[in-house]
């Protein structure tokens, strides 16, 4: 005989995204506006009403289950009709083209902004453009993009600032890159990054010899060089990742400035729909903490997340 299907609660369901999506519990609550004591009491109902565990125990992170998994498909589905219900009553629906420009550098910010738009706005087609910050501030204003989010540059100023925050000397774990002379350097391509300019010109001021070791238009690529032990480079807290360490004044390293990371918007007419993303943006990258794997759960330390 077939079991009888049970209608799921989709506040439960929204919490269960909202947990496997922040990653644990603490960061739910606060996403979510509810008691942890909630969250948890959400989760077991959930899992009381599948008839199985939902989330792996044990681990750091909140990671869902092959159940959990399957589960989290349809739960995505059901809040994403859920929201088309809504805004379809309450004649709030949005839809079109959204063009956001953004650096590699910051795409720590973007995912989970990205999916809560999309789970707001549905029928809203997202087409994110990654490149560099001058080019992204000329594609804004000759309306190739809606929307870019940047470092601010002293050549293309303007735009709504969203962060700001320092910069950091960054090297591998392990190596003594730091301690070479002349300094190897890890760095974009002359005249398009702020953060190769200021790091030669702290370098200069300092007196300390460098030489340009490395060139990447990527983080991805200086971070590579980097690991390897061939060069140091200059980085935000958020983009140090995993096998990398922040350098400061033990390393002899002069201080640096910060940077600035701005929104910029399209001279023309905005969609309501671009308009929405440009406040999820704001609220979202004015309060991140982007995710950063640190060397102990590299070598997979395991903690609760409960």
């Amino acid at each position: 005989m077939a079991t009888p299907h049970r209608p799921i609660d989709l506040t439960l369901l929204n919490t269960f995204v909202g947990v496997v999506d922040k990653r644990g519990f603490t960061a739910a609550t606060e996403e979510l506006n509810l008691a942890q004591s909630t969250v948890s009491a959400h989760i077991k109902r959930l899992e009381e009403l599948i008839g199985r565990p939902l989330l792996q125990r044990g681990q750091k992170y909140a990671i869902p289950t092959a159940t959990g998994e399957r589960l989290l498909m349809h739960a995505r589905q059901m809040l994403r009709q859920n929201a088309l219900a809504w805004q379809d009553i309450s004649n709030q629906r949005l839809a079109g083209v959204v063009r956001l420009g953004i650096p590699e550098d910051y795409l720590s910010y973007l995912p989970s902004a990205l999916s809560e738009f999309e789970a707001r706005f549905p029928d809203v087609e997202l087409e994110v453009h990654c490149g560099l910050s001058v080019d992204l501030v000329q594609d804004v204003k000759s309306g190739l993009l809606d929307l870019a989010i940047t470092t601010r540059q002293p050549r293309s100023p303007g735009g709504d600032v969203l962060k700001r925050e320092p910069m950091i000397w960054a090297g591998a774990i392990g190596y003594d890159t730091q301690w070479r002379s002349p300094l190897p350097l890890a760095v974009s391509q002359q005249g398009v990054c702020v953060f190769r300019e200021r790091t030669i010109a702290s370098l200069d001021a300092a007196g300390i010899p460098w030489r340009i070791a490395y060139t990447s238009a990527s983080l991805s690529g200086l971070s590579a060089a980097v690991r390897a032990g061939l060069a140091i480079t200059v980085l935000t807290p958020s983009m140090l990742g995993s096998e990398m360490r922040a350098l400061g004044a033990e390393a002899g390293l002069p201080s640096l400035p910060g940077i600035e990371i701005a929104l910029h918007r399209s001279p023309r007419q905005g969609s309501d729909a671009s308009r929405q993303l440009a406040l999820q943006l704001k609220a979202h990258i004015k309060g991140a903490v982007p995710f950063k794997q640190s060397p102990s759960d590299a070598a997979g330390r395991k903690a609760s997340w409960s």
